[in-house]
């Protein structure tokens, strides 16, 4: 088989892939419900904020079969099989995190997705290059099935993905392999959005745009739907940074747009240099560019956040790039406390809740309704308290804000199951 043909093979492969599980992912045609039917699980008294619907105020939501099959504003507690009093907390869709790191022994930074639900309220997160082509099968066939929490992947170009950290995996830029890549993306195009690349100077060396350029490229042979996850923070000089920008396809994902972590000289390269935002930065966010938090242990600096957003260059997502290294910094990257954050900086609740909710499922693509909490979408929801009092915020460079609230974590349900009280008899995963 010649290498042309075995890629329109592989392109084809993908495709029926990911065309037999629309059926599964669409969900079961929703039946009626007779006068006597319940739901399986009803909550009550939501402080529900629903974005994509433009829906806030008190409401009883009625979950069935893993979708939401009613919200209304009063529903009878004997409709329900099992009741959750949410109390008046603010309930959301629930709560998506674009770059996580969840691929635990596989990766040497990952924790495992469910580890983080008491902390994040996440439904649904992405691994965020964990496993490149080596790997990712693993990944998918045993990481992925033992969890509850919904998962998709960024494959790193880097053949074995982060396994190595700390090692740089492209110092040695023979790692970086398109074909091999490519491959793996059509092959698992229900779940693996695209591809992952690192392009700060202590990943990659002097191997300047070559990386990038090498992950745009297996994004393209994929013969599939595939975004570029782009992390930036320390690149090796200020021309390539705006290079990097201006490569970005609309749709592909800038990662820690805020990081001010410095080059090996010590050089802030960035996208905000000497208080201004590069002309490229704003390029790029007008043809569509998505700029993504990615707060981690080293990727936040509040100067360049207010910066950027001052000139034209708001988050568009708001994740956490929570890891083994990063969940134990000062700066707290989880991501109800990152959005948090973001209510500092002068966004409203709901543009908060859309930049961890909406916009990121709009970014993964894979799955009708995700991220709403319309009739028919998954039920998902994330419960959280808005606690109202002063509160210290740090960013990754020690620089502190003063904030009037926080969200903290209250409860999740992925599937219409929830974590903890009340049980579904018999438990099941979804």
């Amino acid at each position: 088989m010649t290498p042309h043909h075995r890629r329109d093979f592989i392109r084809l492969g993908g495709l029926y892939g990911a065309a037999a599980l629309l059926p599964a992912l669409a969900g079961p045609a929703r039946a009626a419900m007779a006068p006597g039917d319940k739901f399986d699980l009803l909550v009550r008294r939501a402080n529900l904020v629903d974005p994509s619907q433009n829906l806030s105020g008190l409401y009883d939501i009625g979950i069935r079969h893993g979708l939401i099959e009613a919200i209304a504003p009063a529903i009878p507690a004997e409709r329900g099989s099992r009741v959750m009093d949410a109390g008046g907390k603010l309930v959301t869709p629930g709560l998506i995190d674009l770059h996580a790191h969840t691929y635990p022994f596989g990766s040497a930074i990952g924790i495992p997705a469910d580890e983080l639900v008491a902390h994040q309220c996440t439904t649904t997160v992405v691994s965020a290059g964990d496993a490149g082509a080596n790997n990712i099968a693993a990944w998918r066939r045993f990481v992925v099935p033992g969890g509850r929490t919904r998962q998709f992947a960024f494959i790193h170009i880097a053949v074995a993905g982060l396994a190595g950290f700390p090692v740089p995996e492209l110092y040695n830029i023979d790692y970086a392999q398109v074909e091999a890549t490519a491959r793996a993306i059509a092959e698992n195009a229900d779940i693996v959005l695209g591809v992952k690349v690192r392009m700060s100077e202590n990943v990659i060396a002097r191997h300047g745009a070559e990386p990038l350029k090498r992950a745009l490229l297996a994004c393209e042979r994929s013969g599939v739907p595939a975004r570029l996850m782009c992390h930036i923070g320390g690149v090796s000089d200020r021309a390539l940074m705006s290079q990097i920008l201006d490569l970005l396809r609309p749709g592909d994902i800038l990662t820690h747009a805020y990081s001010g972590a410095p080059n090996l000289a010590g050089e802030f390269t960035n996208i905000v240099q000497d208080g201004r935002l590069l002309p490229a930065a704003l390029a790029a966010k007008q043809r569509g560019v998505v700029f993504d938090v990615g707060h981690g242990g080293g990727s936040f600096d509040y100067t360049v956040a207010e910066a950027a957003i001052a000139q034209g260059c708001p988050p568009d997502t708001i994740s956490s790039d929570v890891h083994v290294f990063s969940a134990n910094t000062p700066g707290i990257p989880y991501l109800p406390w990152v959005m948090s954050k973001f209510l500092h900086l002068g966004f409203s609740l709901p543009q908060v809740v859309a930049m961890a909710t909406q916009a990121p499922a709009r970014a993964i693509g894979r799955m009708p309704k995700l991220g709403t909490l319309q009739v028919g979408a998954p039920a998902d929801l994330s419960i959280l308290e808005l606690v109202e009092g002063p509160v210290t915020f740090v960013d990754t460079r020690n620089n502190q804000r003063e904030g009037r609230a926080h969200l903290r974590p209250a409860g999740t349900i992925t599937g219409g199951v929830a974590y903890g009280r009340p049980y579904q008899a018999p438990f099941s995963v979804r």
